[in-house]
């Protein structure tokens, strides 16, 4: 089993996966607007801890990487017709922001552990989308369930080098986050999003 997969304690439901096959459209329009977030989310980082070089210099190359990838969704929509549609945000992020403790280090370390968190959701979506989706789609999504595992790593990478911090106390931070995750992606969601839960 890789990292990735075993750092998420629920499965994406399989009604999540069936529903995205038929409606992979607009799956597509927020997934654009995912790959922002993920640049976004590096750049704020970098932003927040600039003392931490290691962290600058491995999240600037993963927020290029990001963006690269909103670009390559752009055009992949521009291919099969997709039109731009403004939607709102699901409660997803919002949720996980809401976990985030405010003192340092805790803040820091919740938030490379959630970013973790969504990158493995991310890499689970795209592992599970790749097979069943029209074929432009489906070798994107498989290049990107790479890309995602390693972004996934990145994070808990600089998790686990983060001073102060006792293993166990990591470990147990990560699970209750996890467990958190689990119940956003399983709960039910009248949204259709990249990363909504059960649909009603």
């Amino acid at each position: 089993m890789s990292e990735w997969q075993r750092i998420l304690v629920a499965p994406t439901p399989s009604s999540w996966v069936e529903l995205a096959v038929t409606r992979w459209r607009e799956l597509i329009i927020d997934h654009a607007a995912c790959e922002k977030k993920a640049a976004s989310t590096a750049l704020a980082l970098m932003f927040a801890y600039p003392q931490d070089r290691a962290l600058g210099r491995s999240l600037s190359r993963l927020a290029r990487e990001e963006l690269r990838h909103f670009e390559q969704v752009q055009s992949l929509m521009d291919e099969l017709g997709v039109g731009f549609v403004r939607q709102k945000p699901g409660r997803y992020a919002a949720g996980l922001r809401a976990l985030l403790r405010t003192a340092e280090p805790a803040r820091k370390l919740d938030l490379l552990l959630t970013s973790a968190l969504i990158e493995a959701r991310s890499c689970e979506r795209f592992a599970l989308l790749a097979p069943c989706l029209p074929v432009p789609v489906a070798g994107f999504y498989a290049q990107l369930q790479r890309a995602e595992a390693r972004h996934c790593l990145q994070y808990l990478d600089f998790a686990a080098r983060e001073p102060g911090i006792e293993p166990q106390e990591r470990a147990r931070r990560l699970q209750e986050l996890a467990l958190e995750e689990a119940e956003l992606i399983t709960r039910p969601d009248a949204a259709f999003r990249f990363h909504s839960g059960t649909p009603i």
